[in-house]
C-alpha cells in the first residue's frame, strides 16, 4: 500500500501517523515544503521517500511531486494530511489522482462551508443554531436577530477555529460588523447558543462505524480567549456521555463518513433551551474531518491509555482495530476496556504578556509525576493556544480545576 502523506512535519507529533502505517507495512511517501534537514529522527525513519516542494501552496509543485511518487511507486491508494488548512487541496489531489479512499473534491462543501453542513444536519434531525447567510443582507439579518434575539454570532462561512469571529450585542453592531468587516458577504450570522464546547473525536472505518470514541471539553468561548488574548485550559474526558455518542454518530451517518478520523463539535446546552432540548444535551455546531487540533491525539492516548495513532493506522491498513483485537470487549469505545487506566488529560497554557502567582518551577515541582507534556508552543498556535503549555493526567474531577487554577491564577 502507498500512503502519500502531505505535510508529516507538522504538528511535530504527526510522525506517529507515519510511524504507525510503517509498522503495519505500508510504503509512507511525505510532501512537504520544510528542508529535509529540519525533519525529526523519528520522521526520516517512518518515512520511505520525501519530497520537498517550495511551496505547499503551489499546486502544480504538489501535483508534480504526487506524479513522481505515483510513477517511482505505482498507485497511489491515499493522500492525506490530517490538517484542516490542506483539507481543499487534498481532495483535488486525491480527484486528479483517482485515489478513492478520501473525500473528493465534489465532497469538500459540505465539510468546509458552514452553511452547507446545516444541510446535513437537517437530514440527520441533528439540531443545531439557527443561522443566515450574511450575503441576503443586513436586512435579512436585522429581521434574523429579531426572531432569535440578541446577540448573535458573525463567522467566515469557510474558517478555522475562531479567527474572524465576531459577537454582535445590538442592532449598531450589527450595523458595523456590515459596514466594516471585510468580504462580509462570505460570513454566516448564527444564533448564539450558551454551554460548554465538547467534541466527539473518533476514528471511523469504511462501513461509517467507529473504532474509537472520546470527548474533548472545551472552554465556552473560543472567540473570547483568541480575540481577548485570555488564558486557554481544555480537557480530555474520562468517559463519553451516551448522548454525545448517539448524536456524534448520526452525524458521522449524515454526513457519511467513511474511513476517518474526525473533530465533530458539539454545544452542550447548560440550560433548557426550547426546541433544542434540556441541559446537557448536544447541539451540533460544525465538523472537522480531522484529529483535533494541537497535541489534542496525544492527550486523547494519555487520557485513555491507547495509542490512536495506531487504531488509525489500522483503520487505514485493515479497516479494524488490531489494538483491542486480543480482547472480546468491545472495541468502539476505549472506555469500555476495564483493564485500561483511565484519567482526565488536562492542557492548560499561559501567554508571555501576562503576570502569573505561581512560577514555572512552582508548576514542575507541584505536577512532577503528573505532567506528560511541557514545551513552548508553535508560533503558528501560541494565538488560540498561548506560549507555554502545561499537560497532566489526573484522576479526579477537583484535581484537574485545581491544576488549571494553580496555572492560571494571576499575580497580585
Amino acid at each position: 500500500m502507498n500512503f502519500i502523506f502531505i505535510s508529516p512535519q507538522f504538528p511535530h507529533t504527526y510522525w506517529e501517523f507515519c510511524n504507525r502505517l510503517k509498522q503495519n507495512g505500508v510504503t509512507v511517501l511525505g510532501i512537504a515544503d520544510a528542508p529535509y534537514e529540519s525533519l525529526t529522527l523519528e520522521l526520516k525513519d517512518s518515512l520511505t521517500e520525501y519530497y520537498k516542494v517550495d511551496s505547499m501552496e503551489d499546486y502544480d509543485q504538489m501535483f508534480r511531486a504526487v506524479a513522481y511518487f505515483s510513477f517511482k511507486y505505482g498507485k497511489i491508494d491515499w493522500i492525506e494530511s490530517n490538517n484542516e488548512y490542506w483539507l481543499e487541496q487534498d481532495a483535488r489531489l486525491r480527484t486528479d489522482f483517482n485515489v478513492t479512499t478520501g473525500i473528493q473534491v465534489g465532497q469538500i462543501k459540505s465539510i468546509k462551508e458552514k452553511s452547507e453542513m446545516k444541510k446535513y444536519y437537517s437530514k440527520g434531525e441533528i439540531p443545531t443554531a439557527r443561522q443566515v447567510q450574511a450575503a441576503r443582507g443586513y436586512s435579512a439579518a436585522a429581521m434574523f436577530a429579531q426572531i432569535v434575539g440578541f446577540p448573535i454570532i458573525g463567522k467566515p462561512d469557510v474558517g478555522v477555529g475562531a479567527g474572524g469571529t465576531h459577537k454582535i450585542h445590538n442592532e449598531e453592531e450589527l450595523i458595523a460588523f456590515f459596514k466594516e468587516v471585510p468580504n462580509v458577504e462570505n460570513y454566516v450570522i448564527e444564533e448564539f447558543i450558551t454551554g460548554d464546547i465538547c467534541s466527539y473525536d473518533a476514528i471511523i472505518n469504511s462501513s461509517g462505524e467507529p473504532l474509537f470514541e472520546s470527548m474533548t471539553v472545551w472552554p465556552p468561548s473560543i472567540m473570547d480567549i483568541v480575540n481577548k488574548q485570555l488564558d486557554l485550559s481544555y480537557y480530555v474526558a474520562k468517559d463519553i456521555p451516551e448522548k454525545l455518542k448517539n448524536v456524534g454518530r448520526a452525524t458521522v451517518k449524515a454526513f457519511d463518513v467513511k474511513s476517518r478520523f474526525v473533530h465533530l463539535e458539539f454545544f452542550r446546552l447548560n440550560k433548557d433551551k426550547g426546541d433544542y432540548g434540556r441541559e446537557g444535551d448536544f447541539v451540533a455546531l460544525e465538523v472537522n474531518m480531522r484529529p483535533a487540533g494541537g497535541y489534542t491525539p496525544d492527550m486523547i492516548n494519555f487520557a485513555h491509555s491507547t495509542d490512536v495513532y495506531k487504531i488509525w493506522a489500522d483503520m487505514v491498513a485493515y479497516d479494524k482495530s488490531k489494538l483491542a483485537s486480543s480482547s472480546s470487549h468491545d472495541i468502539h469505545n476505549a472506555l469500555s476496556r476495564p483493564w485500561q487506566d483511565e484519567y482526565f488529560c488536562v492542557f492548560a497554557s499561559r501567554r508571555d504578556s501576562h503576570k502569573y502567582k505561581h512560577t514555572h518551577e512552582d508548576i514542575l515541582a507541584r505536577y512532577k509525576d503528573s505532567i506528560v507534556m511541557c514545551e513552548r508552543m508553535p508560533e503558528i498556535l501560541s494565538g488560540a493556544m498561548g506560549n507555554q503549555m502545561y499537560t497532566v493526567k489526573l484522576k479526579t474531577e477537583e484535581q484537574k480545576d485545581e491544576f488549571v487554577k494553580f496555572v492560571h491564577e494571576a499575580s497580585e
